[in-house]
């Protein structure tokens, strides 16, 4: 894989950020955009455990999907408390997943504004995102192609991006937002993926207070090297056919791939998977 360093800067202004990133859509890491924001000093684990420790949170690990697993179905809850502790005692593969924290505890909008970035940011979805030392997503892309900025806070976590002309050698499961799971982005055997080496991405080290700006559509893969959390805003899509996509995935795709899990069960998994290998060979010729 051919993986360069993300682009960054200590700060950007709005015309800057939509020439030189957004109409090209280039990544970037900006390292020193929200020292004003309250929450640049206060939020770290200590702070969530002591303003939503007692709500239950959605878990999610890093085993394969299931056919019997409902879209974006957690594995496991827990308290955040207990969670939190958890994450400071010892390395854990649960990680906290599209957590809607800031409507659960209105008073942690008050720690943030929404940055003036150039684009119409969706306010009623600010989500949150915690892992433990190790812990990982899957190399995916978001079901909406949006333009996300991702603001890291506590700990260093490795961000491995690709955009979607490069999906071909990704073995890219069919009707899914991901790549095959069993791949580690961070280590990958060449022998096995040979494609993989072909890719060409972007990789960056988030630090707390930083912010990634990564375009429509863009796979990324998270792997926190420390625990922490992050919380991710989001843009729509602007480019029509992204657009398109994230329509065509929202109504359609997601539902046909739920219908056919009941119908074959983990035959369709299998299948998927199979499928994955086999067209990103023929991507070789």
């Amino acid at each position: 894989m051919d993986l360069k360093d993300i682009p960054r800067v200590k700060t950007i202004t709005k015309d800057d950020f939509i020439t030189l990133y957004f109409k090209p859509q280039k990544p970037v890491v900006i390292e020193r955009f929200i020292e004003d924001w309250p929450a640049f000093t206060k939020w770290n684990l200590d702070y969530i455990k002591a303003v939503a420790g007692d709500k239950i949170v959605p878990l999610y690990d890093d085993r394969p999907v299931n056919h019997e697993d409902g879209f974006n179905e957690p594995h496991a809850t827990m308290k955040m408390a207990d969670y939190i502790d958890l994450l400071k005692r010892e390395p854990t593969k649960f990680r906290i997943f599209l957590w809607n924290a800031l409507k659960e505890i209105p008073q942690l909008q008050k720690d943030y504004v929404y940055p003036e970035f150039g684009l119409k940011l969706m306010k009623g979805l600010p989500m949150l995102f915690f892992g433990g030392k190790n812990s990982h997503t899957f190399m995916h892309y978001d079901i909406d192609l949006a333009n996300i900025f991702h603001f890291h806070f506590e700990g260093k976590k490795t961000c491995i991006l690709f955009d979607q002309k490069q999906n071909k050698y990704l073995y890219k499961i069919p009707h899914s937002l991901i790549t095959r799971e069993d791949i580690d982005f961070s280590n990958p055997d060449f022998e096995k993926w040979p494609a993989l080496q072909k890719a060409s991405g972007y990789k960056t080290e988030l630090n707390h207070g930083e912010v990634l700006y990564m375009p429509e559509g863009y796979w990324h893969y998270m792997k926190y090297l420390t625990p922490g959390f992050s919380m991710s805003l989001r843009a729509i899509a602007r480019n029509p056919k992204n657009f398109g996509k994230a329509v065509y995935n929202i109504v359609i795709m997601r539902h046909f791939d739920t219908l056919m899990r009941k119908i074959k069960g983990q035959k369709w998994i299998d299948w998927k998977n199979e499928k994955a290998i086999i067209r990103t060979r023929k991507s070789l010729g």
